[in-house]
């Protein structure tokens, strides 16, 4: 039986809450909550992100684009504004500066922010904002850390969101994809490895590599190597059964957003080839999981990982 070691929590209140893992002290993520930059669409976020070794795997504000910040929830596209941050894509006219349509989402206050015997706990409440300020959207987020193994080299990161609209019309998720650039379909749960990470490896179940771009399959790994220290890490993205990733009981399909080149990425997207329509009052529920793993893992070691540590 694996070893399991439960994590420790300290809040620095108006800041950021970071967890780490009691046997070693090392910090497994900082969950920075404190407003930044208007121009880069302020939202919470993790970072750093890092191993059990103690290394990091997420990067933030890198030159290319300043508003990619570790691991967060976005909306590229959201009924004309823009929760991603940075300039915005405009069919025919390409990215623009056009600061009007940059929102953002905010902390309200925390639920619950606790440590327990097995895993951490980030419960958060948040408003999504266009940028005139208005309420178009309430969030309840939920982060927890657990399966924290010592012996396998690896711990888990459960982010659950359920997104209600307060519109009197439907919120429509969208893309740059669904807006007419090809292969851009990033929106939702977005992940923005280190610089080190570029070229690295890509798996799911049944197929590799940066072709896996608008593809759809029930998890997807990446493994990179570190710059400064010897070694890799692999980070395996998991939908929850109840995310129904495939559409196949009549919810509407996600499709992964994936790239090594020019840079690491990933995001399980809400609205890659087609828009997501939330009606008014009715809530958008999606379930991730992100098993952070030191080394390379292989296919036939991450379907055994996914099947010991079922939902």
């Amino acid at each position: 039986m694996p070893t399991v070691t439960g994590p420790r929590v300290v809040h620095t209140h108006g800041d950021r809450i970071t967890v780490a893992a009691p046997a070693t002290g090392v910090e497994l993520l900082s969950y920075v909550y404190a407003p930044e930059a208007a121009w880069e669409a302020p939202k919470p976020y993790i970072h750093p992100l890092r191993t059990l070794a103690g290394d990091v795997v997420t990067g933030y504000r890198p030159s290319d684009h300043r508003w990619h910040k570790g691991l967060q929830l976005t909306a590229s596209h959201l009924s004309g504004a823009n929760l991603w941050g940075g300039n915005s894509y405009v069919h025919g006219e390409g990215y623009l500066e056009l600061p009007e349509r940059v929102g953002s989402m905010a902390h309200v206050a925390f639920d619950e922010v606790a440590a327990r015997d097995d895993r951490a706990v980030i419960a958060e409440r948040l408003t999504w904002h266009p940028h005139g300020g208005d309420l178009w959207a309430d969030e309840e987020r939920r982060i927890e850390v657990h399966d924290v193994e010592p012996e396998s080299g690896s711990w888990a990161l459960t982010w659950t969101s359920v997104i209600t609209n307060r519109r009197r019309e439907p919120l429509r998720f969208g893309s740059p994809t669904t807006a007419g650039r090809e292969l851009a379909g990033y929106t939702g749960l977005f992940w923005r490895g280190p610089r080190a990470f570029r070229g690295g490896r890509i798996i799911g179940p049944d197929a590799e590599g940066p072709g896996l771009m608008g593809e759809q399959a029930p998890w997807l790994a990446f493994s990179g190597e570190h710059d400064g220290a010897d070694g890799h890490a692999t980070l395996v993205f998991a939908h929850a059964p109840g995310n129904d990733h495939l559409g196949a009981r009549g919810a509407h399909p996600a499709h992964w957003f994936v790239r090594n080149e020019p840079f690491a990425a990933v995001a399980p997207s809400w609205a890659f080839y087609d828009e997501l329509e939330l009606p008014p009052g009715e809530s958008l529920t999606r379930r991730y999981r992100i098993v952070v793993a030191d080394g390379v893992w292989g296919r036939a070691e991450i379907a055994e990982y996914l099947a010991a540590h079922p939902w």
